[in-house]
């Protein structure tokens, strides 16, 4: 199944769903459908910390190809897309969910500076020149985690996801691989 995109420049789209839901196959063939693109940026936000991640990651580099470049930005998504954004690149942000992981390694208890990052990945989305596909997991769905810390992320995920869906043209939740088209601005 698939979802027609009416492409156009400054268009960003989430994509939602749960752990092997299929979002990320369904973020590569979307964008793969994507005309008029001179640069495909992959943008990983996963670091690489022991060897099922290392063989993963290589894997999902073998699986996109020679025509994306990948760029590795564990923290500063915001000020990357700022970057290389331009009208003609398509970039595939993969995922938030371990970039919001980073950013609580990074800052801890620091909810400020988490914060910070969020409202300034979502300024960036409202003023971009190519398009912009970003990657999430629905975190909301289970059951409530026992400890706090993990209560506090699955909260800041889930509010994360609806102010990035919030300022998106287009939002897709994947379930079982099939996508289902949420928001169509």
């Amino acid at each position: 199944m698939t979802i027609d995109i009416s492409w156009s420049t400054g268009l960003v789209m989430l994509i939602i769903g749960g752990a092997r839901s299929g979002k990320s196959r369904f973020a590569l063939d979307i964008c793969s459908q994507r005309r008029n693109c001179r640069n495909r940026i992959f943008m990983a936000t996963a670091r690489c910390q022991d060897i099922e991640m290392e063989d993963r990651i290589l894997r999902h580099q073998k699986e996109r190809g020679r025509e994306w470049t990948t760029v590795e930005e564990p923290l500063s998504v915001a000020e990357k897309i700022r970057e290389i954004d331009r009208p003609d690149t398509i970039i595939l942000v993969d995922c938030l969910t371990l970039w919001l992981s980073n950013l609580f390694m990074e800052y801890g208890e620091n909810q400020d500076m988490i914060e910070k990052e969020i409202t300034g990945l979502e300024k960036e989305l409202a003023h971009v020149n190519g398009n912009v596909v970003l990657v999430t997991n629905e975190v909301g769905s289970g059951i409530v985690p026992q400890n706090s810390l993990a209560r506090r992320y699955r909260d800041i995920s889930g509010f994360a996801n609806q102010r990035i869906a919030a300022v998106s043209n287009k939002v897709v939740q994947v379930v079982a691989g099939l996508p289902i088209l949420l928001k169509d601005e």
